[in-house]
């Protein structure tokens, strides 16, 4: 081309920046999309939040990366109805299930320490664990196929029996979980036969971190995960044990008045495998660049992780259905590997998990070949920042798609002329 082009004489300097110009959209469009996004960008991310906030109600903190970048960070209301503080990126959320990477995260570094496999049962840890149970796999814990019944149906069905046992302020404890498994006569399926989300076996999953380790749970995490990473706000909150700074506190919006109510705690709310961390978008900047620098595991290491769970017979798996618990998308597909859903996002690779609970959502979402991260932090239930991460990946996905759509056909203008 450039040869062609220099027997042109007069016409070379044209055509050879219009070639490197081209070229450059055509090889480095994340670039160009970064140049090009700036204040609009950051205007339209902002426009999604604010159009769902009250400077003086409950909201949200939100985060956006691109190649190891914040480009977009931004608090929204604040973080109690009593001092009225406003959310800003030191503001510590109750994350409830995004936890989940993270108890899967302490697992597998049992696993790399050699401390444990992935095929172990469970009465490997828990010898009087009943007969239903002996097949379960720690891998069957980790991506939702260990059919173990699910441990607020167990409440219900013992405090039926016994009368009220447990309230915000007297909290089921990790151990009574176990305990109320143990009791339990058999599993919603065997091991490896279906899937049906399971925050027992996130908690069950607690309980083997602190048995194999020797260590409490929370002090495990803190050791491997929160101080190497210098996630120094981060913690497995233990109410009467430990205190969490710069607090946000849990709402629900009445139905009757559309008040904001302090909902912070319930009585599942001292459980800790399946949602029990507190963290900061500030620590969780930390977390996104050891997970994509492979800071705490090798990438050969994490491919489990990211590896979509087959069924036994080799079939894909699916919401139940009928919907029990927290399976709430009867019979449709799901992708999960340990603590992370990995279903691509119109056509866009990606991890990613939602928490919800009293008070609580979050999310983030990891586009992996988009280097691009969104996580959500909400102190109210009435959003939903699974739809809102989408909307803002909405407005990088599409530009990136009309930035690549123009090099191409730039660069086929070239090669034809």
């Amino acid at each position: 081309m450039l040869f062609f082009d220099l027997q042109l004489g007069g016409m070379v300097t044209r055509v050879f920046i219009t070639a490197v110009s081209t070229l450059f959209a055509f090889l480095a469009p994340g670039q160009l999309q970064a140049q090009s996004s700036g204040a609009s960008m950051g205007k339209r991310i902002d426009a999604i939040f604010s159009g769902v906030t009250s400077a003086n109600d409950p909201g949200l903190a939100v985060l956006v990366r691109q190649n190891g970048k914040n480009i977009f960070e931004r608090g929204y209301g604040v973080r109690d109805l009593h001092t009225k503080t406003k959310i800003d990126a030191h503001t510590n959320f109750r994350l409830a299930s995004f936890t989940k990477q993270f108890t899967a995260m302490a697992i597998m570094l049992l696993a790399h320490d050699g401390k444990l496999q992935y095929d172990d049962k469970l009465t490997k840890f828990f010898p009087e664990f009943p007969v239903y149970g002996k097949d379960v796999t720690i891998r069957n814990l980790l991506n939702h196929t260990s059919g173990l019944p699910d441990y607020e149906d167990l409440m219900e069905a013992e405090e039926k029996a016994k009368g009220p046992l447990w309230t915000p302020e007297h909290q089921i404890q990790d151990q009574e979980v176990l305990q109320l498994l143990e009791k339990a006569s058999g599993g919603f399926f065997e091991p490896g036969m279906s899937w049906a989300y399971s925050n027992s076996g996130y908690v069950v999953l607690g309980l083997v971190v602190a048995k194999v380790s020797g260590k409490p749970f929370g002090e495990f995490l803190a050791g491997r995960i929160f101080r190497p990473l210098h996630m120094d706000h981060t913690l497995m909150y233990m109410k009467g044990k430990n205190e969490v700074t710069n607090r946000a506190y849990g709402h629900t919006k009445q139905k009757e008045t559309c008040a904001f109510q302090e909902t912070d705690q319930s009585p599942t709310s001292a459980t800790q495998g399946d949602g029990g961390i507190y963290t900061r978008l500030e620590d969780l900047t930390k977390w996104d660049d050891a997970l994509r620098e492979h800071t705490l595991l090798s990438a050969e290491e994490m491919k489990p992780a990211l590896t979509e769970v087959k069924l036994v017979d080799g079939s894909s798996t699916h919401w139940p259905d009928p919907p029990h618990g927290d399976n709430g998308t009867p019979g449709k597909p799901v992708s999960y590997g340990f603590g992370w859903f990995v279903d691509p996002y119109e056509g866009h690779a990606r991890m990613w998990h939602t928490g919800g609970t009293m008070g609580f959502r979050t999310v983030i979402e990891r586009f992996l070949d988009d280097n691009l991260t969104i996580i959500i932090l909400s102190n109210r239930t009435d959003l939903d920042p699974e739809k809102l991460s989408l909307q803002v990946a909405e407005n990088f996905l599409t530009e990136k798609k009309v930035i690549s759509s123009l090099a191409i056909n730039a660069s086929l203008r070239i090669k034809t002329n």
